[in-house]
């Protein structure tokens, strides 16, 4: 059975998302499409720790699908900006479990994500699958995945 270690950049998918949609990713639906006929790893959430009850509630959801929710507390600077991304965090572990998996699954648009993407495919050998909004989606992260998966309807919530 294919060994697969999921990463997903939650703060990417929702407002990209949100901002193709004007609905939510379906973390289930996803879940169920990424992981069949797949022994799963490793699935990491990274998000940002508002501290909200709502934010709480939808990381225990996550936790109940099968992640692993990694926090990173909300900055917000002196001169109104926000700070809380999770690119380092995401590529140690990436790297990480290239070993150990036989597909990484990365959920982001991000194209900072290029160069991750073609170290694992390069130097570890892995199939990289990207899933991501097409329109809010870097070329580069695109045109390095092994494989591109858009995030349409069909993975959002009703």
């Amino acid at each position: 059975m294919e060994k697969v270690a999921i990463f997903v950049d939650v703060q990417n998918v929702y407002y990209t998302v949100r901002e193709a949609y004007g609905r939510n990713f379906d973390y289930n639906k996803f879940w169920a499409k990424a992981t069949t006929g797949r022994e799963v790893v490793k699935a990491f959430a990274y998000a940002i720790d508002r501290g909200d009850q709502k934010q709480r509630e939808f990381q225990n959801i996550l936790r109940a699908i099968g992640f692993e929710v990694k926090l990173k507390p909300y900055i917000q600077r002196s001169d109104g900006s926000a700070k809380g991304d999770w690119d380092v965090g995401i590529t140690l572990d990436a790297i990480e479990y290239a070993e150990k998996a036989d597909v990484i699954v990365l959920v982001t648009g991000d194209g900072d994500f290029d160069l991750l993407v073609n170290k694992i495919r390069k130097v570890h050998g892995k199939k990289v699958e990207v899933y991501g909004v097409p329109q809010f989606t870097a070329a580069s992260l695109m045109r390095a995945a092994s494989e591109f998966k858009p995030v349409g309807k069909e993975l959002l919530l009703i």
